[in-house]
């Protein structure tokens, strides 16, 4: 085990689900929470179909994959988190929601505690507001990147109070769970996400023109540029709300180049968001 630290995840959705099994198959103690048993059977379920596939595919070995999930422990009663060390935040993403699961941990979690926001646009200081300022010095922002079991890079954003000591224990524990963390500054969309939204809009832009369908642009930006995943399909799996939702953050932040375009919008107020088995740009609906 690399280390003793007993590692906390709120969330077990899409990312917190996986944040916590990175966590668990490098030797981590992790207690996994969320509000009902049954998001934390879907977590679990989740968590052993991509244990499955990883063994497939030989990333893990089945040996290891067993310890892994058993060190995660599942429960709907954050007051456990007073002994853990190491919190990551990953709910939804909206400040109202998060800043309700802050102010939570604030008052069960020891002073020592680090708490870690999965956020991927809005700046950590505007959410470290939501703890004590006597927490805000270990209060941090770390990034993951979906699927989390596969993509190596987090982001860390230190925030205006974060101590250096902070800083240091979350790029020490990225490093530990195999990812490649790069410290970013505390600014809406941080780094990646500002990249990737200038994309994501000009392909909008390219599809409202009839220039090219999404699966053409999809199959360009993977052929030519060398992208695993096109910015369609990437939509898809992350679904067009939350990159709306992204995007108007910037928006506000940047102006002009970050405005949505009226298709995306158009398409989240009639439903066709993507995600798990739901119809988006690259999913059909059901006739």
């Amino acid at each position: 085990m690399a280390s003793q630290e007993k590692i906390g995840v709120v969330g077990a959705g899409l990312m917190g689900r996986e944040i916590a099994l990175v966590f668990a198959l490098a030797g981590y103690d992790v207690l996994l929470c969320d509000r009902t048993e049954e998001s934390l059977t879907q977590a679990k379920d989740r968590l052993d179909q991509i244990v499955e596939k990883g063994i497939a595919r030989g990333f893990y070995q089945a040996a290891d994959t067993v310890g892994a999930l058993n060190r995660i422990t599942t429960t709907t009663d954050l007051g456990r988190f007073k002994d853990r060390e190491f919190v990551t935040e990953a709910v939804f993403e909206r400040e109202d929601v998060k800043a309700e699961v802050f102010v939570r941990l604030d008052g069960i979690c020891a002073p020592a505690c680090v708490i870690a926001t999965n956020t991927s646009t809005i700046p950590i200081s505007v959410l470290a507001a939501h703890v004590s300022a006597a927490r805000r010095a270990n209060f941090i922002g770390t990034h993951y990147f979906s699927p989390v079991s596969r993509m190596r890079l987090v982001e860390v954003m230190p925030g205006f109070d974060t101590a250096p000591a902070t800083l240091e224990l979350a790029m020490r524990l990225c490093r530990a769970v195999g990812k490649t963390p790069i410290a970013i500054k505390d600014v809406p969309g941080f780094a990646v996400n500002r990249l990737l939204h200038v994309l994501m809009i000009e392909a909008v832009r390219l599809v409202e023109e009839g220039v090219a369908t999404p699966e053409d642009i999809d199959t360009a930006c993977k052929l030519g540029l060398g992208h695993p995943m096109g910015p369609f399909e990437l939509m898809d799996a992350t679904t067009s709300s939350l990159c709306l939702q992204a995007q108007e953050i910037m928006h506000e932040a940047y102006g002009e180049r970050f405005r949505p375009r009226p298709l995306l919008k158009q398409r989240v107020r009639a439903g066709l968001v993507g995600g798990r088995g739901k119809p988006g740009w690259r999913t059909p609906r059901p006739s």
